[in-house]
Formats: C-alpha cells, sequence, structure tokens
C-alpha cells in the first residue's frame, strides 16, 4: 500500500481519478493548521498525525483508522515525517447512501453502550486494509475505474461496518438518530453563517427541544453550538484571505460585527492576526486543503 501511494501521489489537495478517495504523502511535519473534516475514513500508513477536535486530542499511528459521521472544524499537524519515511495517508470520503443501503441490508445489530461521538479512531482490521487496498490498486488501471470503482467502494465501506468503527457509523445512519438531526442544523449553519445564532432556530431545524438538542450537538461534535458556528466563520473567513487580505470585508462577509472581535478570535484560533496569516498564505504554498 505505501507503494501505490507514493507512485500515486497527487498534489496538495490529494483529489486522484477514483471518486472520493484521497492521497496524502509528506516528507516534512506541519505546524498545526484548522479545517473542516467531511464525513470520511483516513487510514495512517505510516508517520504520525494528531488531530484536535474540541477537547478531544487523537492521535493517528500506523495502521489506526480515524472515521467522522458529521462535518467537524478540526486542528491537525504531522508528527512525524521526513525523506525517508514520509507520512502517507488514504482518506476515503463515506457516501451516506451506500453506507444507508449496506446497514438496510446488514443483520442488525443491539445498540453498544457508549459515546455517541461522530467521530474516533480504530485499529484499522486487515480486512478493511485488504478492500481498501484493492481500491488503491485501480490507479494502477485506471479504465477500470468507472465498472469496478463502485464495488470496491462498497466493500471498503462493507468492512469498515464491520470494524470498530461499525456501531457509530450505524448510529449515525439509523433514522430518528440524534446524529442525523445534528448533521441537519449543522447544514444550516454552514449555509447562513452571517446570520445570528438562535438556538431555539437551530433545535428546530433538528426537531428537537432545546436540552435534548444541546446535550446532542456536544456528544456528536464535542463542540457548543456556540463554539461550531464561531468555527465555521473563521474558517470561512480564512478561506476569503486567501484570495484578500482585507480583514474587514472578510469578518463582515462571515457575520461579525466587529472587525476587533473578528481579529482577536482569529488570533485566538489560528496563532496568528489575519492580516499576518494572509500575506503568508498569499505569498507561500502553506495553504494546503488536504483531506488525510
Amino acid at each position: 500500500m505505501r507503494g501505490r501511494v507514493v507512485r500515486h501521489a497527487p498534489g496538495p489537495d490529494g483529489v486522484t481519478a477514483v471518486p472520493n478517495l484521497f492521497l496524502s504523502v509528506l516528507s516534512y511535519r506541519t505546524i498545526p493548521t484548522m479545517t473542516l473534516c467531511d464525513p470520511m475514513i483516513c487510514v495512517v500508513i505510516q508517520g504520525v498525525k494528531e488531530v484536535l477536535i474540541g477537547g478531544s486530542v487523537l492521535r493517528f499511528e500506523a495502521a489506526s483508522c480515524f472515521a467522522s459521521t458529521i462535518e467537524l472544524p478540526a486542528m491537525g499537524c504531522v508528527l512525524d515525517a521526513d525523506s525517508e519515511r514520509p507520512y502517507i495517508a488514504v482518506a476515503l470520503m463515506l457516501n451516506r447512501d451506500a453506507l444507508a443501503s449496506l446497514v438496510s441490508e446488514i443483520a442488525a445489530e443491539p445498540a453498544k453502550k457508549g459515546s455517541r461521538l461522530g467521530f474516533a479512531v480504530e485499529q484499522t482490521t486487515t480486512d478493511l486494509l485488504e478492500a481498501l487496498d484493492a481500491l488503491l490498486a485501480l490507479l494502477d488501471r485506471p479504465g477500470d475505474i468507472g465498472v469496478l470503482g463502485p464495488g470496491r467502494e462498497r466493500e471498503v465501506l462493507y468492512r469498515l461496518l464491520q470494524s470498530g468503527h461499525g456501531n457509530m457509523l450505524r448510529q449515525a445512519i439509523r433514522q430518528g438518530d440524534g446524529t442525523k438531526n445534528i448533521r441537519r442544523a449543522v447544514a444550516w449553519m454552514r449555509l447562513n453563517l452571517d446570520q445570528k445564532l438562535r438556538t431555539e432556530e437551530l433545535a428546530a431545524v433538528a426537531g428537537m427541544s432545546v436540552p435534548s438538542f444541546h446535550r446532542h450537538f456536544k456528544e456528536v461534535t464535542s463542540l457548543s453550538p456556540l463554539q461550531y458556528q464561531k468555527t465555521l466563520r473563521l474558517q470561512a473567513a480564512r478561506r476569503l484571505l486567501v484570495a484578500s487580505s482585507n480583514t474587514t470585508q472578510a469578518a463582515f462577509a462571515v457575520g461579525y460585527e466587529s472587525a476587533s472581535q473578528f481579529s482577536r478570535e482569529y488570533s485566538r484560533l489560528f496563532g496568528i492576526t489575519p492580516f499576518k496569516d494572509a500575506v503568508r498564505m498569499r505569498s507561500s504554498s502553506y495553504w494546503i486543503d488536504s483531506k488525510a
């Protein structure tokens, strides 16, 4: 698998010819970078990566698999990588329709007690690695991707449901589960970044009472709704700053009424002022939006 990934490693964005499949090969350690983590799995083949989600610090080492069932603001950095032993990882965006189809076909399992968090790290199973490697092998035969790709992606998802992530994924897919309701609220927040956050309105979007909404939101994302919205806003502003260093314009575009408050919260999250960050991103290859 290391050989396949290194051979086909694309540009900084990690995009490959196989739909939903992303590759990452880095020969250097990175500084902590904030990104929005989509519903996905990420399997580390070599090296070490650390990710901060809310108050949870997750460490990905070789043969570990990270999975998320909901869009999550995350701060990540590669801790172990050099030219001789680069950081190597494979990411697959989760196809919810394909997962839902599999869940309906597989014999139902009783729900396990424990956390309902929308993300976790588990040891990768041999079956999952073999299925993922078969999907990667299509990069050697691009003419086969259209015909064989969907079936091999489905096998990866099937093996994922049989792994330690299975219970979390099944909970996220089941109709009426809290995770699905929280995803509706998250989608609304992403579409209305410049709007004031009204808890009652978000709870109504999720179809929950206000106390239930707060509890489920924190369980799934490890953040409060206000913390989540603030992080989304600052990430959106950062993307705007890649194209323009006008910090005031970026602040107002994502719903801030005070440029000074925006600057304080931006510096607290990213460790640098908006203007300096904009200059850094526009004058170097620092801005990388990699999935893995």
